[in-house]
């Protein structure tokens, strides 16, 4: 922490000095002081942003505070040489620097979107919409009486006073949902019944909040407010939120798709949505309406992509927040002069704005929550949660400085504002939170989300299955299927022939997912979406097909083909060049007994082994996938190694209480899918004998079993795989995790 402190500020006065010293070719390089500025504002950004974090802040916060270091409020005050050296008070300068920092804004406003989740909103909207209506409505008006009594000097011009009211309303009246959300989620509130409440209360406040802040710049941008004006951005607002979100999102999910799918250069996804963003930011501009809401509605509709990973999202992530978010809140502080709250005027009206502020927000939203139905622990906590100003206020300040309502000094104080609530929220929050008890039914759901935090099927976003047409593939296609509309993942099937009778994998992989749907459960665990199903052919063979579409974010590959063992025992080459064509899982479907015969043959009866081990824990996983698709009951078998010598009893009693503790660790994934499970142990020297026994004698028709790919040219999951896959008579699925 003392390093971070020293560190930062070493740098706030050492790399000006170093400008200052620079040759004068290279100090009158425009290029060369927006790359030392650029530098700078990240280093001290991330350093401040560092120790904030460590302290229990949002890491924005250390990002202002580095403006302010660099700025006229510290370094331009005690050595303004320097400070200008570094920030040259010149138009064609600042223009660039700028106008990074206003990339900045349309970045982080983009993934504010990305990040919003409406259907969190749909399972708790009674409360969060009180809150948030309530919470708005408040310090919206305390904030715009304030703006009407303002000093005259502390507003541009007379004919603006409206319009500055509004800023300073809108200002007030808005939470910042990312530094809510680092809080939450810090505390690990945010699976939580009142977490998510706040979670879905900051969303609302950040969606009508840009809504609302869209509507002011456009009638600030024609510098006055009438009848005319005001109508004509409300409805621009509402034909762009309306097209968006109906023609727009359907466009927008298809071009992600299509750019996944056909681009093979590096990021092209990405490319795609930074261009989204650009346009969807132009529309508005065109329209009147200023471009912050195009990037945020933007967000929102390649946010429920339901191809996007997560690994796009943490390279659209990371450049924001190494780049842009430095830059762009390293310039807000830069902007901020606290010099002036030297002046006992300008400390009072400071004090007063963030009394304002606080006290009309927590009332606001305590009113809102407590009228939402929920307790008065649950509204205090709220109410502290909401009072979070952050990024977002930075940014409508920024905004309005820029088109000239706002003066510097308001801007100040604005700036000010938007610092202080935002470092009292943790710690308020943090003790309210605290004294929320946990209600049994919150309990048992937390509970459920812990088990799959863990899990592996959880963590399964897109299938990529791979069939020819034998009854091998409809098998694998109908056990994608299962898989996949459990959790509405989308799956692209890879086929030798796109044409009948091809497609009946296909139907059986649509059909099985629909089956697989689990029902419409309580409002607060919705329904996955219906699975979305892209067939490709494998015109240049299935191992190519594979290659070609491996790096296109699947996270397993389902393998169904005829013939699946190879003629000398183990898997056929071309299975085996399949798998070795993708990195990642993979499961391999054989089709036998009744299922050779009907691959849609839809009474399942699962056998999954188990050896306590992380591979068949996860083929466990699967087996209760897809018991829980087809409501049937579910046998797990732990197959103990038989040890040809006598083990004392400590040991004995040891390795059942080992068994005890696996079969147990099952049993609870499955309950919480209301899936019935029956459990056995089997002592064997040979497992894979073991295995095919129990299956016979009980007249299990699936062996699920879950196995580790071993290094060589050829596909090999070990000996007992090897075992299972050469003497079964019943249908099998490795699953390699």
């Amino acid at each position: 922490m003392r390093l971070a402190v020293r560190s930062a500020a070493v740098l706030a006065t050492a790399v000006p000095a170093v400008a200052c010293a620079a040759s004068p070719a290279a100090a009158d390089s425009s290029e060369f002081v927006l790359l030392a500025q650029i530098a700078v504002l990240i280093l001290v950004g991330r350093l401040l942003g560092e120790l904030m974090q460590r302290i229990g802040q949002p890491g924005v916060i250390g990002q202002l505070l580095g403006g302010v270091l660099l700025g006229p409020s510290f370094l331009g005050f005690f050595w303004p040489a320097a400070q200008h050296a570094l920030f040259p008070p010149n138009p064609r300068q600042m223009s660039m620097i700028n106008a990074i920092a206003q990339l900045g804004i349309l970045m982080l406003l983009l993934l504010a979107g990305m990040e919003t989740d409406f259907g969190l909103i749909k399972r708790i909207r009674r409360a969060a919409l009180s809150t948030s209506v309530s919470g708005i409505a408040l310090p919206f008006v305390c904030g715009f009486l304030l703006g009407e009594w303002l000093p005259a000097a502390l507003v541009p011009q007379p004919q603006y006073r409206l319009i500055t009211a509004l800023f300073l309303g809108t200002a007030l009246s808005i939470s910042s949902v990312k530094v809510v959300a680092v809080v939450v989620r810090e505390m690990n509130f945010a699976r939580r019944n009142l977490g998510q409440i706040i979670l879905a209360t900051a969303i609302i406040d950040d969606t009508v909040g840009w809504i609302i802040i869209a509507v002011t710049l456009s009638l600030a941008a024609r510098g006055r407010v009438d009848l005319h004006s005001v109508g004509a951005s409300v409805l621009g607002t509402v034909l762009f939120l309306i097209v968006s979100f109906t023609l727009g999102r359907r466009v927008v999910f298809a071009l992600i798709r299509f750019t996944n799918d056909h681009f093979v250069s590096d990021a092209a996804v990405v490319t795609l949505i930074l261009l989204l963003m650009a346009g969807m930011a132009l529309t508005t501009q065109l329209i009147g309406v200023h471009t912050v809401l195009g990037a945020f509605v933007a967000g929102i509709l390649i946010g429920e992509s339901p191809i996007l990973t997560r690994e796009i999202g943490e390279q659209l992530g990371g450049l924001t927040t190494a780049l842009f978010m430095p830059v762009f809140f390293g310039m807000a502080g830069l902007t901020a002069d606290l010099t002036i709250l030297r002046q006992p005027d300008f400390l009072v009206l400071a004090l007063g704005l963030i009394l304002i502020a606080s006290v009309g927000k927590f009332s606001g939203a305590f009113a809102g929550a407590y009228w939402g139905g929920l307790t008065r622990r649950e509204a205090l906590a709220l109410g502290c949660a909401m009072n979070a100003r952050g990024a977002t206020e930075v940014i409508v300040a920024s905004i309005g400085l820029s088109m000239g309502v706002l003066t510097q000094n308001l801007y100040t104080l604005i700036v000010t504002m938007a610092m202080i609530t935002t470092m009292i929220m943790p710690p308020t929050l943090r003790w309210t939170l605290n004294r929320v008890p946990l209600s049994p039914e919150e309990k048992a759901r937390l509970e459920k989300e812990e088990v799959e935090s863990r899990g592996f099927v959880p963590e399964l976003e897109r299938l990529l299955v791979a069939v020819d047409d034998s009854m091998n593939g409809t098998f694998a296609a109908r056990l994608a299927g299962l898989i996949a509309g459990t959790r509405g993942m989308p799956v692209t099937m890879l086929q030798e022939d796109i044409e009948a009778p091809a497609r009946r994998a296909e139907s059986v992989l649509k059909g099985a997912a629909a089956a697989g749907r689990p029902p419409e459960r309580a409002a607060a665990e919705p329904r996955p979406p219906a699975v979305d199903v892209t067939t490709r052919s494998q015109s240049a063979g299935p191992a190519a097909a594979v290659a070609l579409e491996a790096h296109r974010g699947y996270d397993l590959l389902m393998i169904g083909r005829d013939p699946v063992r190879g003629g000398d025992g183990g898997f056929d080459d071309e299975v085996s060049r399949i798998a070795a064509a993708f990195t990642g899982p993979i499961a391999v479907a054989l089709a036998l007994g009744a299922h050779a015969h009907d691959a849609s043959c839809a009474n399942l009866n699962i056998l999954a082994p188990i050896t306590g081990s992380e591979v068949s824990r996860h083929g466990a996983e699967v087996a209760v996938a897809l018991a829980r698709a087809t409501r049937r009951p579910l046998t797990v078998l732990y197959v103990a190694a038989q040890s040809r010598r006598a083990r004392p009893l400590a040991i004995l009693g040891a390795q059942r209480r080992e068994q005890e503790a696996v079969l147990k660790d099952i049993v609870k994934i499955a309950d919480q899918y209301g899936v019935h499970v029956r459990t056995a142990v089997t002592v064997h020297t040979t497992p894979a004998k073991a295995i095919l026994e129990h299956a016979r004698r009980s007249r299990q028709n699936l062996i699920v079993l879950g196995v580790s790919r071993r290094p060589g040219p050829t596909l090999s999951f070990g000996d007992v795989a090897a075992s299972v896959l050469e003497n079964t008579e019943r249908s099998v699925l490795f699953v390699a995790s």
